[in-house]
């Protein structure tokens, strides 16, 4: 990939800070076009895909959209519509909630389980190869994200 000044065709920034906003949001970028190439050949977008992930997390316990919407990595994601596409494809069922009936609650069905299960080792070898980081990297990545996030 090279380096993000090399990718923009930026000859400096401003500042340390400045460059690591930019790079950062460019790397976003960069990762969610991978994302969408390896899910795209099972009619699946990212959004998609993480609600099928939070629903196989609830391991059979119902959930609602609006839970469902609080975990979503996409805050601006409209967990509903998501819920709706999946449930055309039948990977995931919508039911009545027995103790509030105002209140619906979403499963993810066992054709959506088994496409997360065909996904997990495509998307494993994918991350890693994406990443180009040994595991001590990976780490450290992770703790300085974390802590950038405070």
């Amino acid at each position: 990939m090279g380096s993000l000044e090399e990718a923009i065709k930026q000859k400096e920034f401003k500042d340390p800070y400045n460059k690591l906003v930019v790079n950062l949001l460019y790397t976003h970028s960069y990762l969610v076009s991978a994302q969408n190439s390896l899910l795209k050949p099972f009619d699946l977008s990212p959004e998609q895909y993480n609600v099928l992930r939070i629903l196989r997390g609830q391991n059979g316990i119902p959930t609602t959209v609006s839970s469902i919407q609080d975990r979503m990595l996409n805050k601006m994601s409209n967990a509903s519509r998501l819920v709706d596409k999946l449930k055309a494809k039948l990977l995931v069922e919508r039911r009545e909630c027995s103790s509030d009936r105002r209140q619906v609650d979403i499963l993810i069905t066992d054709k959506g389980l088994d496409l997360l299960e065909d996904l997990q080792v495509r998307i494993e070898m994918a991350n890693k190869q994406l990443l180009n980081l040994n595991e001590q990297e990976v780490d450290r990545m992770n703790e300085l994200l974390d802590k950038l996030r405070g």
